[in-house]
Order: C-alpha cells, then structure tokens, then sequence
C-alpha cells in the first residue's frame, strides 16, 4: 500500500499576532500538495503578506504549527530554516532584486551562493535555468540591459536553479506592464506542468482566476479555497 506523499506546505491552527494587538493571521489550516499551482489572493491587509512569510519561513506563527517540505518550522533554529530556505524554497519578488552590475549567469548562480556549489558548477546551472525561461540569448547582459519582463524571468531562473520543492512568486506582474505579466505567468504555467509546486501571492483576482486553485483572504483568514477548474493560459 502506498503512503500518501509529503505535503509540501501545511498549516494547521497557524496564527501571527504583533503587538497592538494585530491579528495578521487566524487561525489558519491550509495543505499544499507536490505540483500544485495556486493563488494566495486578497487586498492589502488581508494577510497575504503575512502568510508569505510563515510558509516562506521568514516568520514564525505565534501559534499553531507549520511545516514546510515535511519539516516542522517552530522546531528548527534559524540556522536551520536559512538551509531549509537554501534548499527547498524559491523566491520570486514584484521588484527583482537583481544586482545591477553583474550579468544575467552571474545573478542566478547568485541562488546558490549558500548551497556549497563550486563557483563553475553554480555558473553552468545558471545557465541551465535562464535557457529553461527562454533567456538563452541573453546570458552575458546585465539588468540594465534587459526589459522589466527580462529581468523578471532571469528572477524566476534565480529562484529555480537550486531546484526547490517550493516556488512562492509575490506579486511577479505586478512591475510589468500586460504583455511582459502574460509572459511571465504563462512561463510559470509551464514550470508548474513540468512538476514545480508554485503559490503566487497576489491582490489580482484576473491573475487569480486563471489559475487552478484560489485560496482567498481577508482580515487575516481564509474566506474560501477553490479548486474549481480555470481556463490555463489566459493571463492578458
């Protein structure tokens, strides 16, 4: 009999509390399967931001547990979660965060600085994750080099070339105008049909809607989670 897989995310009664108090998460139970593709949807304040950085581990819920990639995050000291982070999450942000001065290779190898890679086996894989976002001809140009929706793809390359378990896009569109989102979003699709679990954190619901699954927050708790099939592809 075979055991169920791992869940690749899963929170049960995880709440954040700051002084205030704020409560920016409720007590939330959520469960994300290997290959999955969903939206993280909800206005500012909603708690979407929050929730980024708990199942990012950037931040430990007040209450409640969380695990990511089957490892309990309360446990773990913050040695431990940098190499949890190194090894099983990617991330991909609204403004890049690209060094300006180095090329497109040299940026993402720049993903596996903390891995322990030998600088020419970082370059090579780095490579390897630009041809993957169909960035092959633009190897040696530096950021400022490259259009908004570029510089995005060669983020995404970053976030993907120590092949984690996790990728977490926080508003990726949200720099780029229509044509270069649709790109971008469509590049996503692919990597997700090719086996990578991917949580776009999003306010946009059209961003939201084209994808297969939609967990919709406000004021700090999940208001639904919908799995309803939605029509691939249309991002523009």
């Amino acid at each position: 009999m075979n055991e169920e897989p791992t869940p690749v995310i899963e929170l049960r009664g995880a709440s954040k509390t700051y002084p205030g108090p704020v409560h920016a998460l409720r007590d939330i139970d959520l469960t994300v399967g290997a290959g999955e593709l969903l939206a993280i949807v909800g206005p500012s304040g909603s708690g979407k931001s929050t929730m980024l950085n708990i199942i990012g581990t950037l931040d430990r819920p007040t209450s409640g547990t969380v695990r990511v990639a089957g490892h309990e995050v309360g446990t773990l000291t913050d040695a431990q979660l940098s190499a949890l982070r190194a090894q099983h999450i990617g991330f991909v942000f609204q403004h890049f965060h690209l060094a300006p001065g180095r090329d497109a290779v040299d940026n993402v190898s720049d993903g596996l600085l903390y891995a322990g890679v030998p600088l020419k086996e970082r370059r090579a894989r780095a490579r390897t994750a630009l041809e993957r976002v169909r960035l092959g001809h633009r190897l040696s140009h530096r950021p400022p080099e490259l259009s908004g929706g570029e510089r995005q793809r060669v983020a995404i390359a970053r976030a993907l070339v120590g092949e984690p378990d996790l990728l977490l896009a926080d508003e990726p569109t949200g720099a780029l105008d229509t044509a270069s989102g649709a790109i971008v979003m469509e590049l996503l699709y692919e990597l997700n049909t090719a086996g990578t679990t991917i949580c776009v954190i999003t306010h946009d619901n059209e961003i939201a809607d084209a994808l297969p699954r939609r967990v919709r927050f406000r004021d700090g708790g999940v208001v639904s989670d919908s799995h309803a099939p939605a029509p691939p592809r249309e991002f523009s």
